[in-house]
């Protein structure tokens, strides 16, 4: 006799970017690059970095493979869709066979788009999750794309994602899919010491905010069992790997974000962070992120008035993990009932101090104190933020049910708009 087998899910996967990490990493460059067979690289790189020392050693390391490379640098600090069309344009006339993406989180997620568009063809939101976009699945495999970060923060050279501003429609939304994960990355904490530390804090956060919600994210046994593989979703929800990935990298937020920020030559700082990025990464690629990340798209998409110091001037915008970070402790109190145990264990390491087993408070207010001691914007007010522009954040948050989907705690619109009222003011 045969039992019919559970509704509910029981497998899950984890996949990783492959990673080389270490001062002097990025001096290899150039020998990944002919490992990856690439003869012609459209290289995306962060115009600053033309102008830096660091940035023309790495070109200069890439031409060494004997590669030519077709420069792109035209990049939008969080890309929109028009910045992402240029850069996917360039990219099909450069006749490149392989990619590489130098920069921050904005480089590389332009790269990934770019390296999309001109591998599978259509246009940016026939691939945008819906149901902003069309979500249209890749029809080939991506030419090779090597990732080189330069800030310690996205974790874009292990994830599968890449994210787009939409003011238009005053939300932020991506693309997801499994193709887009990068086929090798240089992690070099040597290529982090001229970034302000305005864009470590930002970046630094984003890190912390993705290994929490990864970690406190619904157990992936909690999902209903896909009819058939190709229909289990990216994200799946917490699981014993992620959660080591997710785990770790809360512990090196904690002990070593602070450092980051306050010296840019210490490399030890900026390499856990960078190395915690990368691991994040891994961990919320298979876990997920929800409610945070979700309340981020509205709040980076709907006003466009934050000048942050250390970023460019050119537009203003909310930087990500600013806009991730800000509804965190509001969101984990509201989560707390669903796992008290893993919120506390979340604080602990973020802390490594211990707590009541009933503390709601205690991830949040962990969270708000390394939000202040980095310099980050205290709340949503000081974004530019009035309570009347509640209802626009909450349906602007509503439209991310892929991320919602893998809440430990799904919330109500009314649930989202006590978030967000809560978050206007995280400490005084």
């Amino acid at each position: 006799m045969t039992h019919a087998p559970s509704p509910l899910e029981s497998v899950f996967t984890v996949e990783a970017t492959p990673i080389k990490f270490g001062p002097g990493a990025a001096a290899e460059a150039g020998w990944e690059l002919a490992r990856l067979g690439v003869r012609r690289a459209f290289v995306v790189v962060d115009p600053a970095l033309l102008e830096q020392t660091a940035g023309q050693a790495v070109l200069d390391n890439l031409r060494e493979s004997g590669a030519e490379l077709v420069i792109f640098s035209d990049i939008r600090v969080e890309p929109d869709l028009q910045s992402l069309e240029r850069a996917a344009a360039a990219a099909r006339a450069s006749g490149a066979d392989g990619f590489v993406a130098l920069g921050g989180g904005s480089t590389i997620d332009t790269a990934k788009v770019a390296n999309l568009l001109a591998s599978c063809g259509g246009g940016v939101m026939d691939y945008v999750n819906p149901p902003i976009g069309a979500g249209r699945q890749p029809t080939r495999a991506l030419m090779p794309l090597l990732a080189i970060p330069t800030t310690a923060g996205s974790g874009s050279e292990a994830t599968t994602v890449a994210i787009l501003d939409l003011p238009e429609l005053g939300v932020k939304s991506g693309i997801s899919h499994r193709l887009l994960r990068p086929s090798q990355a240089i992690v070099d904490p040597e290529l982090t010491r001229t970034a302000p530390p305005q864009v470590i804090a930002a970046a630094g956060l984003d890190v912390v905010c993705h290994a929490a919600e990864s970690f406190l994210s619904r157990p992936y046994t909690t999902r209903p069992r896909p009819a058939t593989p190709a229909e289990r979703p990216p994200y799946q929800g917490s699981n014993p790997v992620a959660d080591l990935w997710s785990g770790q990298a809360l512990r090196w937020g904690g002990d070593y974000l602070r450092r980051a920020v306050q010296d840019g030559q210490d490399t030890e700082a900026r390499g856990f962070m960078m190395l915690g990025a990368t691991m994040a990464g891994v961990g919320f690629g298979s876990a997920g992120v929800h409610i945070p990340h979700a309340c981020a798209y509205p709040i980076a998409g709907l006003r466009h008035s934050f000048q942050s110091p250390g970023y460019p001037t050119d537009h203003a915008f909310v930087p990500h993990g600013f806009s991730v970070i800000v509804t965190a402790p509001a969101a984990f109190r509201f989560t707390f009932e669903s796992s008290p145990a893993r919120h506390i264990q979340a604080a602990s390491f973020l802390t490594g101090g211990t707590y009541a087993p009933d503390d709601r408070d205690a991830l949040p207010n962990a969270l708000s104190a390394l939000m202040r001691d980095v310099g980050a914007p205290s709340g949503l007010r000081a974004l530019g933020y009035v309570p009347a522009d509640l209802p626009a954040l909450v349906d602007g948050a509503l439209k991310q049910q892929r991320l919602l989907a893998v809440a430990p705690r799904l919330p109500t619109g009314a649930d989202l708009e006590a978030i967000f009222a809560a978050s206007f003011e995280n400490w005084g």
